[in-house]
């Protein structure tokens, strides 16, 4: 039963992140697994790459359904992404473990104070001024960036996306998030597939409990973030941000 509530809490923060603002499970999850439950972090950051999967998925395939999700240029920033990620990592021998954590959390908890403070506005009418050639350009230098500091780094995948999407290529919020765990559902499988396959399947109950529980909030805060008003996605957005920063810092020292 304690495996359960830990499993299906962790979930609902990993949900939420997804669906509101494209944050990966991974930054929630992981560190739960390890603080709460003792398990191995490659084992817990497998699991929580798995969670991210289907998650991001459904909460890809609910902004595309209400036209907040950029493909075509999605699809040119996931490559370069996913190509950099393994650059990154390759160079990654340079940085010590601690620092990896660290970044995405702290990331996460300021991100989340930027929206409420000074939330995007920017409209899916501006976001059409930009010429599809300039598009893909700034989609391919912005994917390199961002895979090369994941792979260096370890970790800030989703929020990095979230950023670089609304402050650097101004999408609206809505097609930047949208866009964001379409992206993120390809580099978490690409993720998961590799962990299982060099380490072995994990815990399968704690597997099914955070695939399940993810899903599930990933999916009401998709539904709620599409329904909802520019500024009240915005203020959603960094409350969760913000929380889940302070938390998963917490987690951290606990741990």
């Amino acid at each position: 039963m304690f495996t359960f509530i830990i499993c299906f809490i962790a979930g609902i923060g990993a949900g939420l992140g997804t669906g509101f603002a494209g944050m990966s499970a991974a930054a929630v999850i992981s560190p739960m697994l390890i603080t709460f439950l003792d398990m191995p972090a490659y084992d817990a950051v497998g699991i929580a790459l798995a969670s991210d999967v289907l998650a991001s998925a459904v909460s890809a395939y609910t902004y595309g359904k209400n036209k907040n999700l950029d493909i075509k240029n999605g699809l040119v920033m996931m490559t370069a992404v996913l190509l950099f990620t393994m650059v990154g990592s390759w160079i990654a021998k340079l940085v010590p473990n601690d620092t990896m954590g660290g970044f995405s959390v702290v990331m996460t908890f300021f991100l989340g104070i930027k929206f409420i403070v000074k939330p995007v506005m920017t409209t899916k009418e501006s976001m059409g001024g930009v010429s599809a050639k300039k598009r893909v350009i700034q989609s391919i230098i912005c994917g390199t960036l961002i895979g090369l500091i994941c792979g260096f780094v370890g970790a800030g995948g989703g929020m990095m996306l979230l950023l670089i999407l609304t402050s650097v290529l101004g999408y609206e919020l809505k097609t930047a998030v949208g866009t964001s765990v379409f992206i993120m559902t390809f580099t978490a499988l690409t993720g998961a597939v590799s962990h299982f396959a060099i380490g072995g399947m994990p815990d399968v109950l704690c597997l099914v409990y955070c695939v399940l529980s993810t899903l599930l909030w990933a999916r009401i805060a998709a539904v709620f973030a599409n329904k909802a008003s520019p500024k009240v996605l915005n203020r959603a957005t960094g409350i969760v941000l913000a929380v889940l920063g302070a938390v998963i810092m917490t987690v951290n020292f606990v741990k």
